[in-house]
């Protein structure tokens, strides 16, 4: 399942709603500004609610933050 998620999460075998889920994180990470209430509106419709849709939306852009820190610092660098 890693791999597969690893190589391409849009043919790994997950679920539609995993995959609304990781389209939105995907869209968050490239671009933030480009979220729309029909991305959250997707969401909603493949079953998470306002709460879940937060928590999705804070521990993608906490990993986003957290990365870019380590990236600047040279964390895990030679």
């Amino acid at each position: 399942m890693v791999e597969a998620l690893e190589k391409d999460y849009t043919t790994a075998p997950i679920t539609a709603a995993e995959r609304v889920m990781l389209d939105y994180v995907v869209t968050l990470t490239k671009d933030a500004t480009k979220i729309r209430r029909e991305d959250h509106d997707r969401l909603r419709e493949a079953g998470f609610n306002d709460q879940a849709i937060l928590q999705i939306t804070l521990i993608a852009s906490w990993f986003n933050y957290i990365n870019r820190v380590a990236d600047a610092l040279g964390v895990g660098r030679e």
